[in-house]
């Protein structure tokens, strides 16, 4: 493995370390709403592979090579840039959201309308992270498989989920959802 390689997969690791405390923590808690169709379990699904499964076949095989392409290693470079402001962004959104973060579109009993920290900013700064790190993963994988396809899946999952996301906030939270879109960004900062 060539050292952006190895840098891709400790940004993966690190997301998990992130991750892991609240997904526990998580589970206790007792959902009021849970909405999981077999869309969003497919596509769940295929974010693994295009993330996890198919980057470590690149890595531990020889079967991709034939999709390799070389870029010069400043772009290797700029990829660990954009990973590590994707890590950042997960980081933050994970330590504002708290309890509120779930896998799947559900509501806690406890839920709250998170609009601090980096929610202030932007509505849904972990897609955000991850826009990133879709980006940084041609960078860092440089192969048209394994650093492409996460990308292709993660179009139609963002542009799915988002919608839903937003419908079960507007249905839980009415006129302060409403009020907070009005105020700030989805993955970007409102001007």
């Amino acid at each position: 493995m060539d050292i952006f390689t190895t840098i891709y997969f400790v940004a993966l690791v690190i997301e998990m370390v992130i991750r892991a405390p609240i997904n526990k923590k998580r589970q206790q808690e007792k959902m009021s709403k849970r909405l999981v169709t077999t869309q969003e379990v497919t596509l769940l699904l295929l974010l693994l592979s295009g993330t996890v499964v198919i980057p470590i076949i690149y890595a531990a095989t020889n079967w991709l090579d034939f999709a390799n392409y070389t870029l010069p290693v400043w772009a290797g470079w700029l990829g660990v840039v954009i990973g590590a402001a994707a890590l950042f962004v997960f980081w933050r959104s994970h330590a504002d959201l708290g309890l509120n973060w779930s896998p799947t579109l559900e509501i806690r009993e406890k839920h709250e309308l998170i609009t601090r920290g980096i929610y202030g900013v932007m509505r849904h700064p972990m897609y955000a992270s991850q826009w990133l790190f879709v980006i940084a993963q041609p960078l860092l994988l440089q192969n048209w498989i394994a650093g492409f396809l996460n990308l292709l899946v993660f179009i139609p999952f963002y542009l799915l989920r988002v919608k839903a996301e937003e419908q079960l906030m507007i249905e839980q939270f009415g006129e302060q959802y409403h009020a907070y879109m009005q105020k700030v960004g989805a993955v970007f900062p409102k001007m």
